[in-house]
């Protein structure tokens, strides 16, 4: 008598055994970043085959793209990127509430820093999988600050100014992640945990706000 398996069985184990390899390499890529991450590696925390990477995603670079997508979506359904403020609020709170979550997003701790960590890498040794999630993930997100800073300075003021100031914005959030090494060392005290995150979100606000004013005032 053959015995044969059970379709919904198989399909059950494979997905599993999906899911083990995308947890597995996100842990994997995030220590030791792409390009020195090891197949061998992510697959034996999978406790999987090393052939199942290329089956499931087609190899080591299509797998990472993956990682990076799915840690990114997950950072966002975690910490929305309206900070929890209405479409319809003035473009202060919303300015406020983009700067909250993102602030969130690059400094929370435990398993859900991964995100955080792959993508400071990416800031500075990009990959390939970068484009990809420029333009399906990072460019709305960028539109949706752009069209805020566009409120705030009004309808005379150009493109390139609106774009720098959003990308001064940015820059001051991803400052106090991306050189928290060398702030601990010129200010030790200078600590960012979760009881010091507001007060973070509100310089970085009051700062952007006071730089986009200004720009306003001075443009034609």
């Amino acid at each position: 008598m053959s015995l044969k398996a059970n379709p919904a069985t198989a399909d059950s184990g494979s997905a599993a055994t999906r899911e083990q390899l995308l947890a597995r390499a996100t842990e994997v890529f995030a220590e030791h970043g792409f390009r020195n991450a090891t197949i061998r590696d992510i697959c034996q925390r999978a406790e999987a085959n090393v052939a199942a990477v290329n089956y499931h995603f087609g190899g080591k670079e299509e797998l990472y793209g993956e990682v990076l997508r799915r840690n990114f979506r997950a950072a966002l359904q975690r910490f929305p990127a309206d900070g929890g403020v209405r479409p319809d609020a003035p473009p202060t709170q919303r300015l406020r509430g983009f700067i909250r979550s993102f602030v969130q997003r690059i400094f929370v701790t435990g398993p859900d820093s991964c995100h955080g960590r792959m993508l400071a890498r990416e800031m500075v040794d990009p990959t390939p999988a970068l484009d990809t999630l420029v333009a399906t993930e990072i460019r709305s997100l960028a539109a949706s600050l752009e069209r805020i800073v566009r409120d705030l300075l009004g309808p005379k003021v150009g493109d390139w100014q609106v774009r720098v100031c959003l990308a001064s914005v940015v820059s001051q959030i991803v400052f106090y992640q991306h050189c928290r090494p060398v702030i601990s060392r010129l200010f030790p005290d200078l600590q960012f945990d979760s009881d010091d995150l507001e007060a973070l979100v509100d310089h970085i606000t009051t700062f952007s706000l006071a730089g986009i004013r200004a720009t306003a005032r001075r443009s034609p």
